[in-house]
């Protein structure tokens, strides 16, 4: 029964974040914009970046995809692209915190299967972003480069929230 009521309120969830979308999307601009004049991301452009530009290059070298990793990006079969600090997935992660209360809500769980909640959904949130970021690299190279620009911008918010829904429903 409280699954029901979980997937319900997650595609419920789905509905209201598909027609505010483009209010977000203005949203996430603004304070992308104002992270970045306060220089608050350069640690994480320096560090983590150049990190997960490589992981993204081992989940697509066994599709014999060409790809070569900089600090700030990656040629796949020739094709540059920029990764910046903004397309690692912080707003899925802020998603699935805010998510969290909501499905601890009423339920009469454990300190540690809580920490074994919490830190599962830390992991799915980082796997999901990295498969994210492979299908637009993918999208990139095999199509047009418009197609992995709206994937990236529009539908990875669709796979955020097929992850959220599926985590609330199996481990809460």
């Amino acid at each position: 029964m409280k699954q029901k009521r979980i997937f319900k309120l997650a595609l419920a969830a789905l509905a209201i974040m598909l027609m505010v979308l483009p209010f977000t999307l203005s949203i996430n601009d603004i304070l992308t914009r104002t992270i970045e004049g306060l220089g608050w991301y350069q640690w994480i452009q320096d560090n983590i970046v150049p990190w997960e530009v490589r992981l993204i290059g081992v989940m697509v070298r066994p599709l014999k995809i060409d790809f070569v990793a900089y600090p700030e990006g990656f040629t796949a079969n020739g094709i540059y692209a920029k990764l910046s600090w903004n397309c690692l997935g912080w707003q899925s992660l802020l998603l699935f915190l805010v998510s969290l209360p909501f499905g601890f809500k009423g339920g009469e769980y454990t300190w540690f299967s809580k920490l074994e909640a919490f830190l599962i959904g830390i992991l799915g949130t980082f796997l999901i972003n990295l498969l994210r970021i492979t299908f637009t690299v993918v999208l990139l190279v095999v199509s047009r480069p418009l197609y992995a620009i709206v994937f990236h911008d529009y539908l990875a918010a669709i796979m955020t929230i097929i992850w959220l829904v599926v985590f609330l429903v199996v481990f809460l």
